[in-house]
């Protein structure tokens, strides 16, 4: 079994608007939470403000952790051939902007990144994680 630890960032403004990236790398494009692999020997809160930063452009303060989120996913239900199942720890953090602005990232797993309202989240083709993340936050039910 392959393993993979990642960290993910619930941001929100003060309108409420949830930031999120649009993954490209998945069986379909996708919305998701900012954030993502964690390197070898690398903190996970350094992980989650690299992965913001690069994915949308901002800086982030990591002010909690949430909680972790772990799946399986079996072989053949994996994003690109394997024989073997996919661990997934997803480490999820609140965090709060602390500086730059909104830019779309090049060349990554990701090509676009926004604001949304709940109500645009609910009508968004998005990952399960988003839903996952916001529970864990307490921003949806």
């Amino acid at each position: 079994m392959d393993l993979r630890v990642a960290a993910y960032a619930v941001v929100t403004d003060d309108d409420g608007r949830v930031l999120l990236a649009r993954w490209t790398e998945g069986r379909r494009v996708a919305w998701t939470m900012p954030g993502g692999g964690i390197e070898a020997g690398e903190d996970p809160e350094d992980a989650v403000r690299r992965e913001v930063r690069e994915e949308t452009g901002f800086t982030v303060h990591v002010e909690e952790l949430l909680g972790i989120h772990s799946r399986v996913i079996p072989a053949g239900r994996r994003v690109k051939k394997a024989d073997a199942p996919l661990h997934t720890l997803r480490i999820i953090y609140r965090a709060k902007i602390s500086g730059g602005k909104l830019r779309f990232e090049q060349n990554g797993s990701t090509d676009m990144a926004g604001w949304f309202t709940l109500t645009e989240v609910s009508e968004l083709q998005r990952v399960k994680l988003v839903n996952i993340a916001l529970r864990m936050a307490g921003v949806i039910p």
